[in-house]
């Protein structure tokens, strides 16, 4: 899919370009490739786990899995590429406010994790959104979060009053 932002046209997005809208860089960049994002609708992609990932050997020797906390990292970074890619959020800090995540299924070696990212509500700044994370087609992690924009959040805070407490 070619990027259409005129048109509301769902697009993808490579590894590379990515970048644009995601801040987080190797070993913390937990998305491989967006397939189909929808700004300030939805957001698919994936991450392929190898051998090769840096906690796989310490988190557990001969049972290697994803750590749960990386799971939350990676929907919590798919549901910012849903936000980011909106008109004018292109580079945009994103702050985690509020995560509840759940585990299914471990994620191993080998897996391709798939997420899908769905902003249920954006004003403000605040985004409130539900990432499911699937294994060759069964829930692995699902994650109810809040994430806010610092940048634009700011802008609608009460300004402070002399002699109000901090």
């Amino acid at each position: 899919m070619k990027k259409d932002k005129e048109k509301n046209i769902p697009f993808s997005l490579t590894g590379e370009e990515l970048k644009k809208y995601q801040p987080n860089r190797f070993p913390f960049l937990m998305i491989d490739r967006i397939t189909e994002v929808m700004p300030g609708k939805y957001a698919k992609g994936f991450k392929n786990l190898t051998n090769n990932e840096w906690y796989f050997p310490s988190h557990f020797p001969g049972d290697p899995n994803m750590p749960g906390c990386l799971q939350i990292e990676a929907m919590a970074q798919m549901l910012t590429v849903a936000i980011t890619t909106m008109e004018g959020m292109e580079g945009k800090i994103v702050h985690g406010y509020q995560h509840a995540g759940t585990f299914y299924k471990e994620v191993r070696p080998g897996d391709k994790l798939e997420m899908s990212a769905e902003i249920q509500y954006f004003k403000r700044g605040l985004c409130k959104g539900t990432v499911c994370g699937y294994i060759d087609g069964e829930l692995a992690c699902r994650l109810e979060t809040t994430i806010i924009i610092p940048d634009v959040f700011n802008k609608f805070r009460p300004n402070k009053r002399k002699g109000s407490i901090e």
